[in-house]
């Protein structure tokens, strides 16, 4: 076979990723807080920029009329910046005249739990020495209360001996809230015992020997090895799991609260769902007054009239990006709200299955666009707030081939376990067969997926004797 050089010419198609095609797909998944900040940074990266502020005779709805003696502006920019949108979508711009100070939004703080520890270790009558290694403990200490390291480790560390750690470790076991300081499950749950006024000997016991059955539920065995009856290591086990194996959690959890802002309101009006964008803390671009009347006059120097024009196609595009972000997002949630109308007004229950592709096809874009377009984003509803992604999901047929949601399926589950007796539960296979009466046909084996994405443990751990 001989090998030769050779040239041609050949005509192809391909799609380049350009910064501003980039830009535009960032911005369709970026959810509206996300967004409020990118339009911040750009709005300091680009001189161009500017945000339209609103003044009190706005507000009230009234028009500012220009001055009489203003220059009329040489550039007609309704006409440079008009879009391509044929149609206004609604959308919603909710501002108070009211302003709230700064105050009302702030969260009250909680100290941490280290904070919480080190104040009680303050108020102990203890040596500079134990004083040092308990803060150097409840530094090692876990947000969900348990010391991390070997003893003999952090004495090899501090340069003391282990004793003298375990002296203030039994100290700092007796605080607030109980529990903490363990060093394992069976500690802290045992130190809990301890503290209760109840003596629960048969507790005590099963906790220090048969844990792992507790979590099984092995009632029958745990009552034979120890020779009692299951009435009463049903009751011992009951009140162990009132006990809380994370007791670290209870203190400094405000600063893991998270709000949610949603980027689509659905509101009903006289028998029909409005569909609103969410605008209300995105700010209005506009255009710099001073660069526009550079850019009008054409006397600027060729390098900054350059440049005026490069963060003029920049700021352009991004006005259309985010224009062309709010239509899209308006087509996907009108049809979701479309399709899952049952869901706004009876429940869950009539959640119609969905997938990205239907609504893909519907509003005539590529399935990856809606992805995006959902991801990260919430709608609110008079049912509440949901991710739009929790409209799209599998479904399972019905006995007269109409498709029915997952999320509905488990609605159903959850009913019938909670009216399950206690002393009888329902395994899968019954589950399957009570969901069939009602019209749902379901294996066993999606039973039992469903019901551990609910986290309902098996019929045989639900049994109580």
């Amino acid at each position: 076979m001989r090998m030769t050089y050779s040239m041609k010419l050949e005509q192809t198609q391909k799609l380049i990723m350009t910064p501003k095609l980039q830009q535009a797909i960032s911005l369709l998944q970026l959810p509206i807080m996300e967004l409020q900040v990118f339009l911040q940074n750009e709005y300091l990266n680009n001189p161009i920029l500017d945000f339209e502020e609103e003044t009190e005779k706005e507000v009230a709805g009234e028009e500012i009329q220009p001055d009489a003696g203003q220059e009329k502006d040489p550039i007609d920019w309704d006409e440079y910046l008009r879009d391509e949108v044929a149609d206004p979508l609604p959308a919603v711009n909710v501002r108070s005249t009211d302003a709230l100070s700064a105050i009302d939004y702030a969260l009250p703080t909680e100290p941490s739990l280290q904070e919480h520890l080190l104040f009680q270790l303050g108020l102990c009558s203890v040596t500079s020495t134990q004083k040092y290694i308990g803060q150097f403990l409840i530094g090692n200490i876990d947000p969900n209360g348990y010391v991390n390291g070997e003893m003999d480790e952090l004495a090899l560390l501090l340069g003391v001996e282990e004793r003298e750690i375990l002296a203030v470790l039994e100290i700092i076991q007796t605080f607030d809230p109980i529990g903490v300081g363990a060093r394992s499950l069976l500690e802290c749950l045992l130190l809990q015992l301890g503290q209760c006024q109840d003596n629960q000997p048969l507790a005590q016991t099963i906790i220090r020997h048969h844990l792992a059955d507790v979590a099984d539920n092995k009632v029958k065995k745990i009552a034979t090895h120890l020779h009692v009856h299951p009435h009463e290591v049903q009751c011992a086990i009951d009140y162990i799991r009132t006990l809380d194996p994370k007791p670290g959690s209870l203190i400094g959890g405000s600063s893991d609260v998270l709000y949610i802002v949603p980027d689509v309101v659905v509101e009903k009006v006289q028998n029909e769902y409005i569909v609103l964008v969410n605008e209300s803390n995105l700010p209005r671009l506009t255009i710099n007054p001073y660069y526009r009347s550079l850019l009008g006059k054409g006397k600027s120097e060729t390098q900054a009239s350059d440049f005026i024009k490069s963060r003029l196609d920049s700021a352009l595009w991004l006005v259309r990006s985010i224009e062309q972000r709010r239509t899209t997002l308006y087509h996907v949630a009108e049809n979701i709200v479309r399709r899952q109308r049952d869901f706004l007004e009876e429940g869950v229950r009539h959640l119609v299955p969905m997938t990205l592709r239907q609504i893909a096809e519907e509003i005539g874009v590529h399935e990856s666009t809606v992805s995006r377009t959902t991801a990260n984003k919430y709608i609110q509803t008079p049912r509440g707030v949901y991710s739009l992604k929790f409209f799209f999901t599998s479904g399972v047929e019905d006995d007269h081939g109409t498709a029915v949601s997952s999320e509905s399926v488990k609605s159903h589950l959850k009913e019938l376990i909670a009216a399950e007796s206690q002393y009888r539960p329902y395994s899968d296979q019954k589950l399957s067969e009570l969901l069939v009466k009602r019209g749902i046909i379901v294996s066993r084996r999606t039973i039992a997926k469903y019901r551990e994405e609910l986290t309902i443990p098996a019929s045989s751990r639900r049994r109580r004797l």
